[in-house]
């Protein structure tokens, strides 16, 4: 156990020096957002697509793995929405606690953290759960808070926008659709590319992890505590045990097993907020919940890595 957790340390302990930037005023928030679209928009697309075109593509690709994880995401979503639902939540806040308890933080946090665990194992893992998390699973939470936001119907139209930026205008996911392309084509990379993409792909962890413990000094656990509490329970506890189950049942590979496994066990990404806010859908109670889920995942993470990994 304490290999994984010194394994996952460093990467916390750059949120950590994000968030105390932030709070003592090194660093002023124009600053922290700068952080963020550098990572966001050119190092985590270059890094993942310099990734997938160097490998043969039937090593990324498993579509016993991609049903699976997604189906796994599909169970918590359901679940999720069903109680709040039973807990007199709104349309909503339906989809904004099933969005935050099957949005993982990907980019931010699952890249450095599974690439320091498998390294380029997880390049595949990681590929086909971007797809099915930002793909299926939030459009899907997108369209709830749409449809439970009061107004004239201009919401609705709003909500299709958001679902394509959040998907097909994703950066993350255009840098999986370009990579795997590569990779589908049998071609290379010229060396001069590949080696562009490995040199601003390196700084993705550092500035990613930065500008996320930059984010969350502004967040506060006020308020709410049962509901933040669950949806932390079903993002860090009930998700990756859901996804264990499926990923065995469907035979995958005993590493994709394990990588299927951490990246549901990674906590909710800070774009649940975003999408929240705008359909102001419990909003506070969502950016709650992300403080509490990072919190808590610096020290479930390394406990699942410990259990699932060999």
């Amino acid at each position: 156990m304490l290999s994984f957790v010194l394994a996952s340390a460093p990467i916390f302990a750059v949120v950590v020096i994000g968030w105390a930037a932030a709070r003592l005023g090194w660093l002023a928030p124009a600053g922290i957002a700068a952080f963020a679209a550098y990572a966001f928009d050119l190092a985590l697309p270059a890094l993942i697509t310099g990734m997938l075109a160097r490998q043969p593509l039937q090593g990324v690709l498993d579509a016993r793995y991609l049903l699976a994880f997604l189906g796994a995401g599909a169970v918590i979503f359901a679940a999720t929405a069903g109680i709040t639902a039973i807990g007199g939540g709104g349309v909503g806040v339906v989809g904004a606690h099933a969005q935050a308890a099957t949005n993982g933080n990907l980019g931010f946090l699952g890249v450095p953290l599974l690439l320091s665990l498998l390294g380029e194992r997880a390049t595949g893992p990681l590929a086909m759960a971007i797809l099915a998390e930002v793909g299926i699973l939030m459009p899907a939470g997108i369209v709830l808070m749409s449809l439970g936001r009061p107004g004239d119907g201009r919401a609705r139209g709003g909500a299709g926008r958001d679902v394509l930026r959040a998907t097909v205008g994703n950066p993350i996911v255009l840098g999986v659709i370009a990579g795997a392309a590569i990779g589908l084509s049998g071609s290379r990379l010229p060396i001069p590319v590949d080696r562009l993409l490995s040199f601003v792909g390196a700084s993705a962890g550092p500035t990613a992890l930065f500008a996320l413990g930059g984010s969350l000094a502004g967040r506060r656990l006020e308020g709410h505590l049962l509901p933040i509490s669950f949806i932390a329970a079903a993002k860090l506890v009930l998700y990756p045990a859901v996804a264990w189950a499926f990923l065995r049942l469907a035979g995958v590979d005993p590493t994709w097993v394990g990588a299927g496994v951490l990246i549901a066990a990674l906590p909710t990404a800070a774009n649940a907020f975003v999408f929240a806010s705008r359909y102001d859908a419990a909003p506070e109670r969502i950016s709650a919940e992300i403080l509490l889920s990072t919190v808590a995942g610096a020290v479930t993470f390394p406990i699942v890595a410990w259990i699932v990994l060999p």
